[in-house]
């Protein structure tokens, strides 16, 4: 369940972490039990394995406050989450929350553009920022001792951000800049933008995050200050801090700097519902820069947010539906044991990489994906039928027993890593709130995980994996005249 949108991520200010794919795809992020592998690439972890109690507040204001002790080291992470990211906006706005990000790092009432980040080096602390189809996260890392200083920083930039017209124009630039390079120089990642508004009929998941070129060019500041002015507010964020802090104290230091902050009206996003799939769709598409022909297959399926709604059948969905998706995709693809690895890249040889990935923490109806490399002498249509045959195989007969053993080996291994990464932590908590579940919920993973039985594996697989609910694009070499 608690795998992370970032994979829509938009932007990364400074460096981006190694747990992050380094481009927008239509294939969603790995799931929790192949990210602490990731968390731990990327040199976020500490040395001990537990996280201590977690606490939660509301300010008069609204503003939610969440407190997770972990005293293992005299540090602290302090996120801002706010409730508003690319799948808010309206055709011919899109990028906005995205382009809003950056301008958030420039000057306010109060600082110089460009010393936000100064202070926080000067401290020897790290910062970023990024922008997702459901939320915008800000965020500082270092000595616990500097927690007061982010909130000083963070509730100044929510209520006095000054946006200046050339700063904007530079911005623009560099945003324009930034699609070109992550995207439309990027034959994959333009092919998975392209796959996902088709997907998407009318959701607004069709949207790319970075925004289409169009609408970066023609966006103006006045519908930039309209937006801030409209989600930046104490009563549409959640303040997450994990580290070597007291929750009281903690308290005081966001009731002295955001308690001040006056709460706004807060109108949720015109609904956009998905119309229903009546039949498979199909995109075929060229590029002169690709050498490897890609395959990339996706299914709609619900997700958390969805529990107790009707689905695909009328019926409710139900929490156990959930967690089999997750152990779907780790039967598929997870590890050199799992069915893509040992049966399309060693047994058949047909692939170079085979992966699945399913998103269940978001705000609506998401994917599960499946990316595939063929193998030089394959064709993408022997490898789309191979693939075909391997989700034929758990439809006809439910995973092994010591298939589902393995799964729940890896995910008991990686609750345990997630708990040595404060980052992680507080992207636990902080996703979970900003789509709409209860950050309660991380507790419960293990449990839903391991109460997955075969049979419901194999019935979620006859249920969501199905042409009339799929989509498909291929990726090839453009052909020579």
């Amino acid at each position: 369940m608690l795998k992370f949108l970032l994979a829509r991520a938009a932007n990364w200010r400074l460096k981006p972490p190694r747990m992050l794919p380094p481009a927008i795809r239509v294939s969603r992020p790995p799931p929790l039990l192949k990210l602490w592998g990731a968390l731990i690439a990327g040199g976020f972890l500490l040395t001990a394995q537990a996280a201590g109690r977690t606490t939660e507040y509301r300010l008069s204001n609204g503003l939610k406050l969440i407190v997770q002790e972990d005293h293992r080291a005299p540090v602290a992470v302090v996120q801002v989450w706010y409730k508003v990211g690319g799948s808010y906006e309206q055709d011919g706005a899109t990028g906005t929350s995205h382009a809003l990000e950056h301008l958030m790092f420039k000057r306010t009432t109060t600082l110089a553009s460009g010393e936000f980040s100064k202070i926080i080096a000067a401290r020897g602390g790290a910062e970023n920022a990024f922008t997702t189809a459901d939320y915008t996260v800000y965020f500082q890392q270092w000595s616990a001792d500097n927690v007061a200083l982010s909130f000083r920083l963070e509730a100044d930039r929510m209520q006095h951000l000054v946006l200046d017209a050339e700063e904007f124009k530079n911005e623009r630039k560099v945003i324009l800049e930034e699609r070109r390079m992550r995207t439309d120089d990027n034959p994959q990642a333009l092919a998975g933008e392209a796959l996902t508004a088709a997907i998407w009929q009318t959701s607004p998941y069709r949207q790319p995050v970075i925004g289409w070129a169009a609408d970066i060019e023609n966006m103006q500041l006045p519908a930039l200050r309209a937006w801030y002015e409209r989600w930046y507010a104490p009563n549409n964020a959640t303040v997450v801090v994990v580290g070597d802090v007291d929750p009281q104290a903690v308290l005081a230091l966001a009731e002295q700097h955001f308690g001040p902050l006056p709460s706004r009206p807060i109108a949720p996003p015109m609904p956009r519902p998905e119309v229903p799939q009546y039949g498979e769709k199909r995109l075929t598409l060229y590029d002169e820069k690709v050498r490897e022909p890609l395959l990339m297959l996706a299914f709609k399926t619900p997700v958390m947010s969805m529990v107790g709604a009707a689905g695909v059948d009328g019926k409710p969905v139900e929490a156990w539906e959930i967690y089999a998706l997750e152990v779907l995709a780790g039967v598929l693809d997870g590890g050199a044991s799992a069915r893509f690895s040992s049966q399309l890249v060693r047994g058949q040889e047909l692939a170079v990489a085979a992966s699945a990935s399913y998103s269940a923490a978001a705000r609506l109806e998401d994917l599960f994906s499946i990316d595939a490399t063929p193998r030089a002498g394959t064709t993408l249509k022997q490898l789309e039928r191979a693939i075909e045959v391997e989700l034929g195989l758990l439809k006809a007969n439910p995973p092994l027993a010591q298939e589902l053993a393995r799964v729940k080996t890896q995910v008991r291994a990686g609750t345990v890593y997630q708990q040595d990464s404060m980052f992680y932590q507080a992207m636990l908590i902080g996703t979970l709130e900003s789509v709409g579940l209860a950050w309660q919920l991380k507790d419960e993973y293990d449990a839903g995980i391991l109460a997955v039985t075969p049979a419901q594996v194999q019935a979620v697989a006859r249920k969501y994996l199905v042409r009339q609910r799929a989509s498909v694009a291929w990726l090839m070499p453009a052909e020579k005249n």
